[in-house]
């Protein structure tokens, strides 16, 4: 009895010992854990695609500067942007590695589609035709649909869109911008449209146009490094680009993620982060991209 009782204080000597050695929990800190079973995010990181070239959004830097992130097909290069500082927050909340991809504007939908890539995290509004082939998280930020043009151009002093009348232009291909917005411009002298966000900058600065159509923060980036150009908003007045519905604006205003359709795992555990935010969350890191992007 004697033995068996000795072996039952022995055995209660050790846990105390081994409970006292454990740290005591905090339930106010909890660690951070990645949703179960997300797809495309199984091992652990999480793979994003962007232009790489359209700042404030997103940009290439040949180092690590600023918190930026290497673009893993593109050596020696790295990513950084609003775009990326929203990545690293996911990524941060759900535990994940974050991958940056760099793609062309055209083939981001089709690399999600095909799960080369997990999500677009790539300034892209979250419109009826894109979110036709895709699911989008967000809004991640709130765009104003702007033009740009220079200080000494006759149309710097426009107070609506009639005032654009007869202007050569031009805006990003594949944007609500070229197609939509810049045909409601009377007369307006429609040129090619500009492969990337630096080309249609290129443009108005060299004067091949005499403005461009753009959203407010690219615009706001390119007035930081250029003070030579200023921004035209007609938001809010009769004089505004038109559209069929408040929903459709909304629609062409509002910056979403990408996922591929039915990934419903991923878009939930981004769309859980982003609705931890608030607009004045998104307008200040924003602030921060433009403060922080390279020369154009």
């Amino acid at each position: 009895m004697k033995k068996v009782l000795a072996a039952i204080l022995s055995l209660i000597m050790v846990l105390s010992l081994a409970a006292c050695g454990a740290p005591a929990a905090n339930p106010t800190e909890a660690p951070t854990q990645a949703p179960a079973n997300v797809t495309g995010v199984e091992d652990g990181v999480l793979t994003v695609g962007m232009e790489c070239a359209y700042a404030p959004y997103n940009w290439t830097q040949m180092d690590d500067s600023n918190g930026a992130v290497p673009i893993s097909n593109v050596p020696g290069a790295y990513a950084n942007g609003y775009d990326v500082m929203i990545a690293k927050k996911i990524c941060e909340a759900n535990g994940w590695q974050l991958e940056i991809v760099s793609s062309a504007w055209d083939s981001l939908v089709p690399a999600v589609q095909s799960g080369m890539i997990d999500a677009n995290i790539a300034g892209q509004s979250m419109t009826a035709d894109r979110m036709a082939e895709v699911d989008m998280a967000g809004p991640y930020y709130y765009a104003t649909i702007v033009c740009v043009t220079t200080k000494d151009s006759q149309y710097a002093n426009a107070k609506s869109i009639a005032d654009l009348a007869g202007g050569k232009c031009t805006a990003q291909s594949g944007t609500i911008w070229y197609d939509s917005c810049l045909p409601q411009i009377e007369g307006a002298v429609l040129q090619s449209p500009a492969e990337t966000a630096p080309a249609m900058l290129m443009a108005l600065e060299t004067k091949t146009v005499d403005f461009i159509c753009t959203d407010m923060p690219t615009a706001m980036g390119a007035v930081a490094k250029n003070d030579n150009l200023v921004i035209l908003n007609f938001s809010g007045t009769d004089g505004d680009f038109q559209f069929d519905s408040e929903q459709e604006r909304a629609e062409n205003v509002n910056i979403g993620m990408s996922v591929k359709k039915g990934n419903t795992t991923l878009l939930d555990a981004m769309n859980k982060v982003l609705g931890a935010m608030t607009e004045a969350d998104f307008n200040k890191l924003m602030d921060e991209a433009i403060a922080i992007q390279p020369e154009i």
